[in-house]
């Protein structure tokens, strides 16, 4: 039987804009638009969903085109789609500009929406049934604070195992009043610093700092640079492998927390669930979209030849 998860948060449309030459700041540059379904929670979904889970997703959506994209997406992967939907709304939108090697330049995200996901909406009678029924639950800081604590409350009266995606420096602050009760948190440096209030000078201490706030474990990514991860007093180092061809970096840190989840419900230990994860990032990169359509198990055990050893740190 397929092991369950349930995902909550950010579930609607990435629209990217890749610059075709150098890049010019203050001025129009030349370039291609592109769209499609996307937001950390539903990119790690669907991913998920690839790798073998069941998986349900519970987002606030609008009664409109857009929405309708999104809904057509996770019908496409396979995911148990349960949106909550505004008829006179319009769905959420994130806006990229990225270079032409892929890298971001800037973004503007309208996620107005996701406020309407209020804490009375777990008291559902089926919502309830899905916590009490999954084996992991997955939020990312799409949602409300508020939204985000009762999340969290609920998943450690069940015992349930608990996961969350950064989104934004701006955004990962909401976390901070939940974080003791959050086992494995995904998050770059810059969102790091945001919740910890600070950056070190050695990366190591990452997860003293992160450990500090209550935070039970941590994956903070740092592009090409070795990525840190803790959890249960422990932590390690892994460099990600190198890859010749970035076709768009959008969604690889999704990617590496469906990969490190998928191997965590393995029962493998967390260096060779990063491990995982940054072959399942190396997929993502390769790809234009952002979530691969070839990820699949075995994609993902062929491209681990490609991703060194983890570093134990302590």
């Amino acid at each position: 039987m397929k092991r369950k998860i349930l995902v909550l948060g950010g579930a609607h449309v990435d629209r990217r804009g890749r610059i075709s030459g150098e890049t010019a700041p203050g001025s129009s540059n030349p370039g291609s638009w592109f769209e499609e379904a996307g937001g950390g929670g539903f990119n790690a979904a669907r991913n998920l969903a690839r790798l073998g889970f069941d998986v349900t997703m519970i987002s606030p959506r609008g009664g409109d085109p857009t929405g309708e994209m999104v809904t057509e997406a996770a019908y496409a992967a396979g995911i148990n789609d349960r949106p909550f939907v505004f008829l006179d709304r319009k769905t959420p939108s994130y806006t990229a500009i990225l270079e032409r090697d892929g890298n971001l330049v800037i973004a503007l995200a309208d996620m107005d929406l996701y406020r309407l996901f209020v804490p009375r909406r777990l008291a559902i009678r089926w919502l309830r049934d899905a916590f009490a029924a999954t084996d992991l639950i997955l939020f990312d800081a799409n949602l409300p604070e508020d939204t985000i604590t009762a999340i969290v409350a609920r998943a450690n009266s069940l015992g349930k195992p608990v996961a969350a995606i950064a989104i934004s420096p701006a955004k990962v602050v909401k976390l901070k009043p939940s974080a003791g009760g959050i086992d494995y948190l995904f998050l770059n440096e810059a969102e790091a610093a945001a919740l910890a209030g600070q950056r070190p000078e050695n990366a190591a201490e990452w997860a003293s700092l992160l450990g500090d706030i209550g935070l039970k474990g941590g994956i903070v990514t740092r592009g090409q640079r070795e990525l840190i991860a803790f959890t249960g007093g422990g932590a390690i180092a892994l460099q990600p492998p190198s890859i010749e061809t970035v076709a768009d970096v959008t969604g690889a840190g999704d990617s590496l927390a469906a990969g490190v989840l998928s191997a965590i419900m393995q029962g493998l230990p967390l260096e060779e669930a990063v491990r995982h994860g940054a072959a399942a990032a190396a997929v993502t990169v390769q790809s234009p979209l952002a979530v691969s359509e070839n990820l699949t198990p075995e994609l993902l055990r062929d491209t681990l030849a490609l991703v060194p050893a983890a570093r134990i740190l302590h």
